[in-house]
């Protein structure tokens, strides 16, 4: 009996080298027996080809994973990207939320992939939060957990397993877990009342995997351990007490969260003690495995644990096995950009009729963060398809009448350490929209974004709220203030 199939390496794309820079991980790790793979970025031929290769070459059937909270085009190149959960949410309509979770699926599923990362169960309730923010369906546990409830749903109605995260809830959490251990201080009691109530709907909708959260719930476990980490968390109330019994993985290893009490094996061997029957991208695949099997066989992991772990693990394999699905339609393409356009809305005042020609003032908050971010072109390229002329400027007057976009970007990114924007980028809006203002131009602030963002801007500026900064969204924008310019002309 080997523990390796208990962990799930992450392969990255390069864009200079694609997967062949990963040849001597996978070849260790399929050699050692892991369960699967947690594929990032690519384009999907290339992720295709990759996937039948590690399912091909493993011993056993595998769990192939994306972190797809926003569609697969998210991570891969030729899928379809959806809105955020919290645009999704906005529209409050359950039979959009389902078609997201079908579509979602049916792309993973002509790559191989055949484990959906998603959907954020979590609650939009703080707004400093730096990590949920708009990957959130809203701060209603009840509707919340009725619209995740039909996103499960609809995946796993395509065969793709869906994964309900990050349990018990990081929405009240007060730091980002990639970066530190944060702590969610508020009663088991309210805990119960507000957060659990959408991880009881995606339970009561049999999805098939919880991702637990790298944060300390003292209401729940006083011993002040992480989620990840807690057996009262996850033995005694997700598996006895809430009666669970999908896979429970953890987020990934390699987060400060779960690292702050010790190493990456030890992190590993409390995680499987406490629940967790698989260990998200850990960064030494084959150390690990061997650590682990150790661990068993001096009796630090309990036998019957352990085989509890493998058994479900097999058990989802095999339900999840690759097979042929319905793929994505042109329908299903245009129905994304349909419910892009309708969650793009005014936060207050006007969308002015821009004609033929806008300036652009690009404010980007995003790029504080570790992780590269989307192109910032997808905006002007699509007000330009729709024969609208925009150029990017900095503060200076050009002397030219034409309205002016500010283009602010404040998406939720890994590592940043502020919700929102900086007081410097701030400043810069709202100097924009004061020079605009001087020339008796007028202006747009154009927010991709999380609305309740729209605090920090210049009061009297004109404000919509595009929920965020990647390509669907950037392009469903133009097409909003194109189409409001055309009627009001």
């Amino acid at each position: 009996m080997t523990l390796a199939s208990l962990l799930v390496p992450a392969l990255r794309w390069d864009p200079g080298q694609g997967f062949s820079h990963l040849r001597r991980t996978i070849d260790d790790a399929l050699g050692a027996g892991v369960g699967g793979f947690l594929i990032f970025g690519g384009p999907r031929t290339a992720v295709t080809e990759l996937v039948a290769e590690l399912h091909s070459r493993s011993s056993i059937p595998l769990l192939t994973a994306a972190d797809a909270e926003r569609g697969a085009g998210q991570q891969f190149d030729g899928c379809i990207e959806l809105p955020p959960l919290g645009a999704l949410g906005l529209l409050e309509n359950p039979a959009v939320m389902r078609r997201a979770g079908q579509i979602t699926a049916r792309d993973l599923k002509r790559t191989g992939i055949n484990w959906a990362l998603a959907p954020v169960c979590d609650l939009d309730f703080a707004p400093g939060n730096t990590i949920i923010g708009t990957r959130a369906a809203g701060d209603n546990p009840e509707r919340v957990g009725e619209l995740i409830a039909e996103w499960i749903d609809g995946c796993q109605s395509e065969g793709v397993m869906a994964c309900a995260k990050h349990f018990p809830g990081h929405g009240r959490a007060d730091a980002d877990s990639h970066a530190t251990l944060p702590t969610v201080t508020i009663s088991a009691t309210w805990l119960e009342k507000d957060e659990l109530a959408p991880f009881r709907a995606a339970l009561d909708a049999g999805v098939a995997s919880v991702m637990t959260a790298h944060v300390a719930y003292p209401g729940l476990d006083p011993s002040g351990s992480p989620a990840t980490l807690s057996a009262p968390i996850l033995t005694t109330l997700l598996r006895r007490s809430m009666e669970f019994d999908g896979l429970i993985v953890s987020d990934a290893l390699e987060m400060r969260g779960v690292l702050t009490t010790g190493t990456e094996g030890e992190a590993a061997v409390r995680a499987i003690s406490a629940g967790c029957d698989m260990l998200l991208a850990p960064a030494d695949v084959t150390g690990l495995a061997r650590l682990l099997d150790r661990a068993a066989q001096r009796g630090e992991l309990d036998e019957v644990r352990v085989r509890d772990a493998i058994d479900r693990r097999d058990r989802w394999a095999l339900w999840a096995r690759p097979a042929a699905g319905r793929e994505p339609s042109l329908e299903d393409e245009m129905w994304s950009r349909q419910v892009a356009d309708a969650s793009v809305h005014l936060v207050r005042g006007v969308i002015p009729r821009v004609g033929g020609a806008v300036e652009i003032v690009q404010v980007d908050d995003d790029t504080s963060g570790p992780w590269p971010v989307p192109s910032r072109a997808h905006f002007t390229d699509a007000l330009g398809a729709l024969e609208i002329e925009a150029n990017v400027i900095d503060m200076s007057s050009t002397g030219t009448r034409v309205p002016v976009l500010i283009a602010a970007f404040a998406d939720v990114v890994a590592g940043k350490t502020e919700s929102g924007f900086s007081r410097a980028n701030r400043d810069r809006i709202e100097r924009a929209a004061a020079i605009a203002h001087e020339q008796k131009r007028e202006s747009l602030v154009v927010l991709f974004s999380h609305p309740r963002h729209a605090e920090q801007l210049p009061a009297v500026a004109n404000v919509l709220c595009a929920w965020g900064g990647e390509k669907p969204m950037q392009r469903a924008a133009a097409r909003v203030i194109a189409r409001a310019s055309q009627s009001s002309g």
